[in-house]
């Protein structure tokens, strides 16, 4: 009796203690997942670092080593996009000025549509193009609340990039204790469900890989497929936007945005043969590569259904944000993997 009563008092405490501990750290646990995804996925990477010669258990300096070069390959892309666009930002405020002297222009192809071809010129000329409109609406670039939005654009990027150094500091934690926190997890895991609880664990793993996995390559190859129809469409920076294409492919039907925006530009310049063509062309590729492609890549890997797979990168998207992506998934993977170990039972116990 002393015996069950001490067990449910370690139980209640432990659990208050759990409870108090996620208080403290519910700021950060995106961040902390974060950083067990990345130190997931790449850690076959961080394996066969540790068996180069040069680093051969000197697990330290291959943690150092890996975190460096996972930070500089997302910090140097994005640190080059912020640079051009602040180059476009100031290029932006002569084209303001200039506006602002000659109004916009309607485009050429506007006044040669059929019956409304004249009123849509004078529409947008009273509207948007002459240079009252114009002014009026440039006059919103001088008030507070440009000044204010940007404002708030600078702190939101300094508190991302102080969030994104702390993910990197817990990710070269979890190098240095990857292998007993795994051994630890294992041990949970069989504790919690049994001799399956290893498998468990192992399914997760794997779905987090895949995932991964699909949405970089998937979205690489959006993006590459794109910078070719960019160069045929006329751009001259076709290799610029494929890679920016590919940084938001990785998001499922994110990469319309780039497309959408390309689309527009040349409408407006009065491209409509390039800008359809382009228009087809990105639809046709975004399709295919989010909905059947991605899926299979991702599902294929762990056993998961196309119609799960789905559902897990658009629910774990809807629930979690960004970082559904992957837990989306890969708690879709564990729960089939309980079912198909539940229908298994039952058909043995019949």
């Amino acid at each position: 009796m002393e015996n069950n009563l001490e067990v449910r008092s370690r139980l209640i405490g432990g659990f208050i203690l759990l409870l108090l501990g996620t208080w403290v750290l519910h700021s950060f646990l995106a961040l902390l997942v974060w950083a067990v995804v990345l130190a997931i996925t790449t850690w076959p990477i961080y394996q066969r670092l540790l068996n180069v010669h040069r680093f051969h258990g000197n697990a330290t300096w291959v943690a150092l080593v890996l975190t460096l070069l996972i930070g500089a390959i997302i910090l140097v892309p994005l640190g080059y996009g912020l640079s051009r666009l602040i180059d476009e930002a100031q290029s932006l405020g002569q084209v303001a000025v200039e506006i602002k002297n000659t109004g916009i222009p309607a485009p050429d192809w506007l006044k040669t549509l059929p019956v409304v071809g004249e009123w849509a010129s004078n529409f947008w000329m009273e509207s948007v193009g002459g240079p009252a409109a114009a002014e009026e609406s440039l006059h919103w670039l001088g008030t507070g609340d440009a000044i204010t939005y940007t404002k708030n654009f600078a702190s939101l990027l300094v508190h991302r990039f102080l969030g994104f150094l702390l993910t990197l500091v817990v990710l070269f934690f979890v190098y240095q204790h990857g292998e007993n926190l795994g051994r630890q997890i294992l041990a949970t895991s069989q504790k919690l469900f049994g001799d399956t609880g290893s498998r468990y664990a192992a399914h997760a793993t794997a779905a987090i890989r895949a995932t991964v996995n699909g949405l970089v390559l998937v979205g690489l190859g959006e993006g590459l497929l794109l910078g070719v129809g960019y160069a045929f469409a006329g751009f001259t920076h076709p290799a610029i936007l494929g890679a920016l294409t590919g940084v938001f492919a990785m998001i499922p039907f994110a990469a319309k945005i780039i497309v959408l925006a390309c689309v527009l530009v040349l409408v407006a310049e009065g491209n409509m043969a390039a800008g359809v063509s382009l228009a087809v062309f990105g639809v046709i590729v975004i399709l295919l590569a989010d909905n059947y492609v991605r899926p299979l890549l991702i599902g294929g890997s762990v056993q998961l259904p196309f119609i799960w797979t789905l559902l897990g990168i658009f629910g774990g998207l809807e629930n979690f944000g960004l970082l559904g992506l992957f837990l989306g998934p890969t708690l879709m993977a564990v729960l089939m993997s309980i079912w198909r170990d539940w229908a298994e039972d039952m058909n043995q116990s019949s």
